[in-house]
């Protein structure tokens, strides 16, 4: 799409651009004009991005504004075929794994530099940075969940702060960094990653980590709606729970409400069943979406954990990748995230897999165009536009 924004500059004003910056809410940002003098930059709110997003939306054909709601994944850290990677399609996301992130924080910023196409609209960069157990980064030794749990929020908002900075260091916009799952059993698959044993701890140390990240990455809420009931790993199968819609309501949910309420810009939906609310894992359930959008009030990107965890659990009905990605697009997800058994041609496939959905109308137009719309305001947001903010100065 190059060029794209600068089309769209001209329908929507300069100033709906400009509201696509990476500022903080009510910041205010100085930097130089061609010409010398300074042009002040204010943060717009999520209504000007979302303006933004939408005209930006209603000039992709149907084949960009699918590539746009995926996020793909390729395990090496080749800067030209990782370009060409993301070249192909112009998918709207990549994750980082083990296998993107060389020995040194500068090695980092030349891959994630090369996964960016189109510097006007960079893909979300995602990488899993919880600390402790799941890290990405071997730099990062700050405190994890294992001993969060037990310390202040203040210290948990300090960690996450910290953390955010080597992650947004590295070239990364997005966190997957945030585990609200909750339970004080040390024998549940999530425990040690959990950053509370109890609903009102985990909800003050996810809101504080939410804080922590505010500003420097977009941040993440997982693994909705909560790992912390349903035994078993969803890596390799579909963890399931009988827990009642008004015991999850008081006993899971707190620390996703808290963690909505403090801005988290994303919510992942788990590969987890709650029978008494729907049979289909939350992933892929319509009636989950609903909850989390007209109930908790949650209005940022809904993603999918990886759907090549619904593949590994051997379940015939999800042996499809591609149909498993529509079904999560229809169920109410913005974006599919694809890791395991991904190739270079795997986010090609899921790009032709939603526009045949749509031709066929198994997928609505409208539902697309929705989470695309989403998701270009998110990549809005962590974008500097067209102004280099390298020289950027803060006032007032």
């Amino acid at each position: 799409m190059p060029g794209l924004l600068r089309a769209v500059v001209v329908a929507v004003g300069l100033a709906g651009l400009l509201g696509s910056l990476p500022l903080g809410a009510g910041a205010v940002r100085q930097a130089p004009s061609p010409g010398g003098a300074p042009v002040t930059v204010h943060a717009a709110d999520a209504s000007d991005r979302a303006a933004t997003a939408a005209a930006i939306v209603g000039t992709m054909t149907l084949r960009e504004q699918a590539a746009s709601v995926v996020m793909g994944h390729l395990p090496t850290t080749d800067h030209t075929v990782l370009r060409d990677y993301m070249a192909t399609d112009r998918i709207g996301g990549f994750i980082l794994m083990g296998a993107n992130v060389p020995a040194t924080e500068d090695g980092l910023r030349e891959v994630t530099a090369a996964l960016t196409v189109d510097d006007e609209l960079p893909p979300l960069v995602a990488i899993d940075q919880e600390g402790g157990d799941v890290s990405r980064l071997p730099w990062d030794d700050l405190p994890a969940a294992s001993t969060l749990k037990s310390s202040s929020p203040a210290e948990v908002e300090a960690a996450f702060a910290a953390r955010a900075a080597l992650v947004e260091r590295g070239g990364a916009s997005v966190n997957f960094g945030i585990v609200a799952d909750v339970t004080s059993d040390p024998a549940m698959f999530i425990y040690r990653r959990a950053l509370g044993t109890e609903p009102d701890i985990a909800a003050a140390h996810v809101a504080a980590a939410v804080r922590g990240e505010a500003g420097r990455t977009a941040s993440t809420l997982k693994h909705f709606p909560g790992h912390g009931a349903a035994p078993g790993d969803s890596h390799v199968g579909i963890p399931t729970t009988d827990m009642p819609r008004e015991e999850w309501l008081a006993t899971q949910a707190p620390p996703f409400v808290a963690g909505i309420e403090a801005g988290a810009d994303l919510l992942m939906f788990g590969h987890l069943t709650y029978s008494e609310v729907d049979a289909a894992p939350a992933s892929l359930s319509a009636r989950w979406h609903s909850i989390a959008r007209e109930e908790l009030g949650f209005d940022g990107v809904t993603i999918t954990d990886d759907l090549g965890m619904l593949q590994a659990s051997g379940i015939a009905e999800y042996a499809d990748p591609v149909a498993n990605g529509v079904a999560a697009l229809v169920a109410g997800n913005d974006m599919v995230l694809t890791v395991l058994y991904s190739d270079a041609d795997s986010a090609r496939r899921m790009v032709d897999g939603i526009v045949a959905a749509v031709e066929s109308g198994a997928l609505d137009r409208e539902r697309l165009v929705e989470a695309s719309e989403r998701v270009t305001a998110l990549r809005l947001s962590t974008s500097a536009g067209l102004i280099p903010c390298d020289t950027c100065v803060g006032v007032g």
